[in-house]
């Protein structure tokens, strides 16, 4: 159990320069009481459907983690990686890093229905996966920190971008050290996050 929740810390700790940026793709500020008028409740949803989904599945938190890691590497951290495939979208999900092994899909589904029955239309998916992942981390006995708000979920999906900037399992070290140094990450996130 030691050996997982370093695990956790590490992955965490690595993202969270993802995590932390002020700026979202659209141009907009994030801050953390984005949500405190609008969805009062937005955090405290995210948290208590991660904390099932976690005392159900232990390895879930490193999913969720692993998940966000996975959606911020492509385009920013949009919730692009949760688009189906449809008229002109091809899935994040139908990528090589992606296929058979992202995970956590249907806990951040159960979050977004609890939110719209209590918000409808207000909290981003983009900032749902932000929440569970620094949720997730803290469940498992990993660092808490503030996250920034207010994203703007993704209207299209690369999968090129996907398949091209998520280190691959087959990827060699060199490729892998390019691709984390290419979103201003070192060797020290590689560890942490591989």
């Amino acid at each position: 159990m030691v050996h997982y929740i370093i695990v956790i810390t590490l992955l965490a700790l690595g993202l969270a320069p993802h995590c932390l940026s002020s700026k979202t793709v659209g141009g907009g500020y994030l801050y953390p009481q984005f949500y405190d008028h609008s969805c009062p409740k937005a955090q405290e949803i995210v948290r208590n459907v991660v904390a099932k989904a976690v005392a159900k599945e232990p390895r879930m938190a490193a999913s969720l983690l692993r998940l966000h890691f996975h959606d911020c590497f492509v385009k920013g951290c949009d919730a692009s990686v949760l688009l189906d495939s449809s008229g002109s979208i091809i899935s994040e999900k139908r990528s090589n890093p992606n296929r058979n092994s992202a995970r956590g899909f249907e806990v951040i589904d159960e979050i977004k229905a609890v939110m719209e029955k209590e918000c409808p239309h207000t909290v981003s998916c983009a900032d749902i996966m932000a929440l569970a992942a620094r949720d997730s981390t803290v469940l498992t006995g990993g660092p808490s920190w503030e996250v920034p708000l207010g994203r703007r979920d993704a209207r299209g999906a690369s999968l090129s971008g996907s398949n091209n900037n998520i280190p691959a399992p087959n990827n060699t070290f060199q490729t892998i050290l390019t691709k984390f140094k290419l979103q201003g990450l070192d060797i020290v996130d590689l560890v942490a996050l591989s």
